[in-house]
């Protein structure tokens, strides 16, 4: 069998013609007929060129891998225990799941409090101001992502510097609204940003105190990229030094632009030149110009460039490391990489122990570390605390957290407007009604509460499942605080993760009475 989709896809618009009868080893249908007009990928690629290497409508939606990989969280099942009890007292009253304590802390020297352990990694699109608004309503760290000026209509700069971003003080803004003495929203900086000051301005003039360096992330290793067809925003983005191809100020290129001829503008990030010497000296410059937190985001590299990301946060005091596995989501990224490159998310946590470990053995402080790529459900966050402990104490939320924030959303329009589905209608009519956690929030935040966005509502709700579906899990295994998860809260039902792993499977368990 092929693990690989066959080429027809909604990441990118296509479709098979026979999609019961593809070919594994290229992905065609295995009958090509003379009078197909797909629209397959190879169909979309005979019309649009190198522009179908893209997914469909980036702006608008949010896409993961469709690659059916060998392992993942499912080859595991979660362990049960009925004696005893761990991080509070055997007495039924306390031994209870609602008192299991999930709260943590995010941050080394100047921590702050979070009510979860639970990040929402880097967003800057689709319902952006529901997902930090929701997240500061749970109380977790959130990320604004990366190259957001880009998109800033009301930039303003001096030379290539950053003096006035409207847009991002939006985003820190929608955080700070809700924010109630725990989690922070966090700015993630690439290459260009760095370029552009970014972090300078957001710790200077928006008094931001959480700042992330970003390295890649699941499902693009390399720079971002997009095509730019109009010429007057190529000629912004150059006038900013971000990389345009062709030069759209080159005389003979406008001239062929105008006719239609030759390539699409497309503005290309800049691929990170770090060295670990550069890395250290910019997070201490970082926290000498006021960042409390400094963090690390990267993906699933090679092995030795995991490894040295993580002994350089070592050496920085770096605040969070978050690793995103192959086969979670992002944007504007070659539909093939987010298949077919990198460490699915299983084998990158079991490889960032084995470091981690190797490090702590030498004596090496270790940074905090966080695991990405398609946690959605409670299962999943809880198997992944347990393969990581007593390393990963965090699991960062993406794509489900920001599906929660957009369904929110459009079921707020959907109450306004009269047109709320059947299945949603049946809670009622009404904002109390239909967001049953809504009553939470009007304890913490009293009339306010009723004024607080659907989809931030939306996401809090989501939150607070997956908060309540962990803390089941760990009573489940008389497991009542955080540090209590061990490995062996798993149990791999496969021999392939039982391989790759170590962790005893039921057999060997037995073996051991």
């Amino acid at each position: 069998m092929s693990y690989t989709p066959a080429l027809g896809t909604p990441v990118t618009n296509t479709r098979m013609r026979s999609p019961k009868h593809a070919a594994d080893i290229s992905g065609m249908c295995a009958v090509c007929t003379a009078d197909c007009l797909g629209p397959c990928e190879i169909g979309l690629s005979a019309l649009r060129g190198a522009e179908a290497i893209l997914p469909h409508a980036a702006d608008i939606n949010q896409f993961a891998s469709e690659k059916k990989y060998p392992l993942d969280f499912s080859h595991f099942n979660i362990n049960g225990r009925v004696f005893g009890a761990l991080g509070t007292q055997e007495d039924p009253y306390e031994a209870t799941y609602p008192k299991a304590l999930i709260s943590s802390t995010f941050g080394l020297a100047k921590p702050v409090k979070v009510k979860a352990p639970f990040i929402l990694p880097a967003m800057a699109k689709l319902a952006w101001k529901e997902y930090f608004a929701g997240a500061a309503l749970a109380g977790i760290p959130v990320v604004i992502g990366e190259d957001v000026i880009a998109k800033d209509q009301g930039l303003v700069t001096d030379g290539h510097r950053v003096v006035e971003s409207p847009l991002l003080a939006e985003m820190v803004s929608c955080f700070r609204q809700y924010q109630r003495d725990f989690g922070d929203i966090v700015l993630q900086a690439n290459f260009d940003d760095e370029y552009h000051g970014v972090l300078e301005y957001a710790i200077d003039k928006l008094g931001v105190k959480s700042v992330e360096l970003k390295f890649g992330q699941a499902a693009k290793g390399i720079q971002g990229m997009g095509l730019v067809p109009d010429i007057k925003d190529a000629l912004r983005f150059k006038a900013l030094g971000y990389i345009v191809l062709p030069d759209p100020t080159d005389p003979a290129v406008a001239e062929a632009h105008a006719r239609r001829e030759g390539p699409i503008f497309e503005k290309i990030g800049k691929l990170p030149m770090w060295t670990p010497e550069d890395l250290i000296k910019r997070v201490k410059e970082l926290r000498n110009l006021g960042a409390e937190r400094v963090c690390f985001k990267t993906g699933p590299f090679d092995p030795n460039d995991i490894a040295t990301i993580l002994e350089i946060a070592s050496e920085a005091g770096v605040d969070l490391v978050t690793l995103d596995g192959a086969g979670g989501g992002t944007g504007h990224s070659p539909a093939k990489m987010m298949n077919e490159w990198g460490m699915p998310t299983v084998i990158l946590e079991v490889l960032v122990c084995k470091i981690l470990k190797r490090m702590q053995e030498a004596g090496k402080p270790l940074p905090p570390v966080a695991m990405a790529g398609g946690f959605a459900t409670e299962d999943q966050i809880y198997k992944g605390l347990a393969l990581g402990a007593p390393f990963v104490g965090t699991i960062a939320i993406g794509r489900a957290a920001m599906a929660a924030a957009s369904v929110g959303r459009e079921v707020g329009k959907a109450l306004l407007n009269g047109t709320l589905p059947k299945e949603y209608a049946a809670f009622g009519n009404s904002l109390e009604e239909v967001f049953s956690d809504l009553r939470l929030l009007k304890a913490e935040y009293g009339q306010e509460a009723t004024r607080i966005p659907s989809g931030a509502i939306g996401l809090f709700s989501f939150i607070n499942r997956v908060s309540v579906g962990l803390k089941m899990f760990m009573a489940l295994n008389r497991k009542f605080s955080l540090e209590q998860i061990k490995q062996d809260d798993i149990v791999p039902i496969t021999e392939l993760a039982a391989k790759t792993t170590g962790l005893a499977t039921y057999e060997e368990l037995l073996a051991k009475i």
